[in-house]
């Protein structure tokens, strides 16, 4: 089982963050910080930390392939992505500063949050 995850587990991992990720513009780390968990050997701040520049590029083909569609979304963006690389300083900041743990807990709490907006829309 070890060899199958060093092989496959993270290959996986990407391909189902990948198609969240294109499907639904957003939740590729949600759906990859638990399989990278499961299927590889990284311990959890690794995990997190390979979200983060996995869920890039992933993003980049995603509107990549909307803007050869004819998508329009680069001006409206622009605001989105000022506060956005705020974050991800801050956010890079306080990655190894928070045990695995409550960096599980966060996260659960965003996809708690987002999962009852959508359901209450």
């Amino acid at each position: 089982m070890q060899n199958w995850k060093k092989r496959y587990g993270a290959a996986l991992s990407g391909a189902a963050a990948g198609v969240a990720n294109g499907l639904f513009g957003a939740g590729g780390g949600m759906v990859l910080l638990p399989l990278l968990s499961r299927l590889t050997e990284l311990d959890g701040h690794e995990c997190f930390a390979s979200c983060v520049c996995i869920i890039l590029p992933l993003s980049l083909v995603s509107a990549g392939v909307y803007a050869l569609r004819g998508g329009s979304f680069a001006m409206e963006s622009v605001p989105y992505l000022i506060g956005g690389a705020l974050g991800g300083v801050i956010a890079g900041l306080l990655l190894k500063r928070l045990p695995t743990k409550w960096l599980h807990r966060i996260l659960g709490a965003f996809i708690l949050w987002g999962g009852a907006r959508l359901l209450l829309r």
